[in-house]
C-alpha cells in the first residue's frame, strides 16, 4: 500500500513497507525486546526474525484520516516487565515514526508471541 502526502511543495509517496521496516528497526532498539516474530497460523509456530526481515513482524495500515496504525508481533526477553516493555515500545515508536513520516500515529498494538532467554 502506498501513502500519499501533500506537503505544500508537492506530493510525497511512502510505501507502507518502508514505514514497517523503520518501525521494526526502532522497536528492536527498545530495551527488553529480543526481536520481531512471525507466526505460522497453520502450525502455530513462532519464528524469531532478525536483520532485514523485521518488517514481517510489523503490520502498517493507514486509516481514512491519513493516520497510521501499527501492529507489532514481538518476542520479549525473559525476566522483564512485559507492560513496561510494551509502553516503552509504543512511546518510542510513536515518536520516531511521527518524526520520520510527518504523519500522526493513531494506534499501536503489541502482540507478545514469545519469551526468550538472552545469552
Amino acid at each position: 500500500m502506498r501513502i500519499e502526502l501533500d506537503n505544500g511543495n508537492g506530493d510525497v509517496q511512502i510505501e507502507s513497507e518502508v514505514i514497517a521496516q523503520f518501525a521494526g528497526l526502532s522497536a528492536i532498539e527498545c530495551f527488553g525486546i529480543v526481536g520481531m516474530a512471525t507466526v505460522n497460523v497453520k502450525d502455530g509456530i513462532v519464528k524469531l526474525l532478525r536483520g532485514d526481515s523485521v518488517s514481517k513482524g510489523v503490520n502498517v495500515t493507514v486509516g481514512d484520516n491519513n493516520a497510521i496504525n501499527i501492529d507489532f508481533h514481538i518476542i520479549v526477553a525473559y525476566g522483564v516487565s512485559i507492560s513496561t516493555v510494551a509502553e516503552n515500545l509504543m512511546s518510542t515508536v510513536r515518536y520516531k515514526v511521527e518524526e520520520f513520516t510527518g504523519m500522526q500515529v493513531e494506534q499501536i498494538n503489541v502482540f507478545v508471541e514469545g519469551v526468550r532467554i538472552i545469552d
